[in-house]
C-alpha cells in the first residue's frame, strides 16, 4: 500500500535562540523537599520514579527541607561554600590569563561548583575519579596545589604533566583524579572497568565518573552501562545535564523525550535525578550512591540538572546560539549564592563573611599565580625536550634510545 503521509524527520530546536528572551517555562520544579528518599540498599526498581523526579533540599528562603537533607554542620558547610568560592575565583583568573595570553586554551564551570565541590567532599581522596574539563572543583577542594594546576595550564617547565596534555586536563593519581580526557564518553568504560578491577582484588575503593548530557550519545554511555548492572561494578555514574554540549542543546542527545536519568532504568540500575545547583542536594545524594557501592550493591545513575552559565570553551561564543542573559533567567539559580543564603538563614554566614572569602580566594589565586608565573607562561618555559623519551616504555627499546642521542639529550 501506498503511504498516505509524507514521512518527515524531527530535528530538535532549543525554544530561545539569540536576540529572543530566556524562556525556562518548560523547566518544572516540584517543592525542596518533596522527593521521597529510599533506603541505600533498596532494589534498584524502587528508585525509578526518582528518574522522573528532582530532589531538592533548598528551598528559595535558604531553608533545608525534606528526607534528603544531609544535616550537615556549620563547618562542613562553610567549607563547601569556601571551596565553590575558590573554584570560581581560579577560573575567573585563569580565563583573563588565556586573554592575555598566557595559555591557549581554557574551561570554566560557572554554575556548576556544586558538583564538583560537594562530591569531592564525600568520596575518598583513594577512590579514583574519571572526570571531565569541568571538574576542576575536585582537585581545589582536596587541596591540590593551585601552582600546580597552572604550570599544566601554562605548560611550563613545572608542567607535572610534561607538556603531554591540553590545558585543564590535569592528573593526580595521588589525589585521586584520573588523567582527563578530551574524548569524552571514555570516562564512563574507565570508570567502570577501574571498579571492577577493585572489586575483583578485594579492594575497598569506588570508582567515581563524570560526563555531559552530550556524550550520553555515544556508545560508550551504553557500554559502560551494561558492565556496571550485569557486574555489580562499585562506581557511580554522574551525568551533568547543563543544558548545553559546546553548541548543541540537549534535545540533540535525546533529553526532549525523558530525562537522561531515565537512561539508566533499561539496564536496570538505581537512578537519580538531583537539582545540581544545590549543594545539599548534590552531597545526599552522592553520599546515597556512595553507601550504595561501598556494600557492594553496584553502579548508580545520578543526573545532576544543572547549566552552562560560561562558554563552552575559550574557543566558544555562546552568544552566536542562545540569549547572551539565559543563565541569570535559570531557575535554579546560583548553587554559590544558594549554600550562602543557607548559612545565612542559619545565623552562621554574612554579607561581610562572603566578601572575606572572596577576598581570601582571591589573595590565595593570586599567590599562586606568582608563583607558577615566575616559571614561565605559554611559549616562555616548556618542559625539558627530554621528557619526551621518558614514560612512554618501561624499558626503552632501541629506537627510542636512538631518536634519544639524534636530540642529544
Amino acid at each position: 500500500m501506498k503511504n498516505t503521509v509524507s514521512l518527515s524527520l524531527h530535528v530538535p530546536a532549543p525554544k530561545c535562540r539569540p536576540g529572543d528572551a530566556a524562556d525556562f517555562s518548560s523547566v518544572t520544579l516540584e517543592e525542596a523537599g518533596a522527593a521521597p528518599r529510599p533506603e541505600p540498599n533498596v532494589p534498584a526498581k524502587d528508585t525509578h520514579e526518582l528518574a522522573y523526579r528532582l530532589i531538592r533540599v533548598l528551598d528559595d528562603q535558604g531553608q533545608a527541607q525534606g528526607p534528603w537533607n544531609p544535616r550537615l554542620d556549620i563547618d562542613t558547610l562553610k567549607r563547601g561554600l569556601k571551596a565553590m568560592i575558590l573554584t570560581r575565583v581560579f577560573d575567573e583568573r585563569m580565563y583573563r590569563a588565556q586573554r592575555q595570553g598566557k595559555t591557549s586554551f581554557y574551561m570554566k564551570c560557572t554554575g556548576e561548583e556544586a558538583i564538583a565541590c560537594a562530591q569531592a567532599m564525600v568520596l575518598s581522596r583513594e577512590d579514583m575519579c574519571f572526570p571531565t574539563y569541568r571538574q576542576q572543583g575536585l582537585l581545589i577542594t582536596r587541596g591540590y596545589p593551585l601552582a600546580m594546576m597552572m604550570n599544566q595550564i601554562y605548560s611550563n617547565a613545572a608542567d607535572p604533566i610534561k607538556g603531554r596534555q591540553l590545558p585543564i586536563m590535569y592528573s593526580s593519581k595521588e589525589f585521586g583524579f584520573f588523567t582527563i580526557s578530551g574524548n569524552l564518553g571514555t570516562q564512563y568504560p574507565q570508570a567502570v572497568g577501574w571498579a571492577m578491577a577493585s572489586a575483583y582484588k578485594g579492594d575497598d575503593k569506588i570508582a567515581a565518573a563524570w560526563i555531559g548530557d552530550g556524550a550520553t550519545a555515544e556508545g560508550d554511555f551504553h557500554n559502560a552501562l551494561t558492565f556496571a548492572a550485569v557486574y555489580r561494578a562499585p562506581v557511580i555514574l554522574n551525568l551533568v545535564n547543563n543544558q548545553w554540549a559546546i553548541s548543541s542543546f540537549m534535545g540533540i542527545a535525546g533529553g526532549e523525550e525523558t530525562t537522561f536519568a531515565a537512561k539508566g532504568i533499561a539496564y536496570g540500575l538505581p537512578t537519580l535525578r538531583v537539582d545540581g545547583n544545590d549543594f545539599l542536594a548534590v552531597h545526599a545524594a552522592t553520599q546515597w550512591a556512595y553507601e550504595r557501592a561501598r556494600s557492594n550493591l553496584g553502579a548508580t545513575l545520578i543526573e545532576f540538572y544543572t547549566y552552562r552559565a560560561a562558554q563552552h570553551s575559550t574557543s566558544d561564543d555562546p552568544a552566536r546560539y542562545r540569549p547572551a542573559d539565559e543563565w541569570e533567567h535559570w531557575p535554579l539559580g546560583d548553587p554559590i549564592k544558594r549554600l550562602a543564603l543557607h548559612l545565612t538563614a542559619l545565623g552562621h554566614w554574612s554579607e561581610a563573611e562572603h566578601a572575606e572569602a572572596e577576598k581570601e580566594a582571591i589573595e590565595q589565586v593570586k599567590a599562586a599565580a606568582k608563583e607558577s608565573e615566575a616559571i614561565g607562561t605559554l611559549g616562555q618555559s616548556t618542559p625539558s625536550t627530554k621528557e619526551m623519551f621518558e614514560d612512554v616504555f618501561k624499558e626503552p627499546d632501541w629506537r627510542l634510545r636512538e631518536q634519544r642521542q639524534e636530540v642529544g639529550v
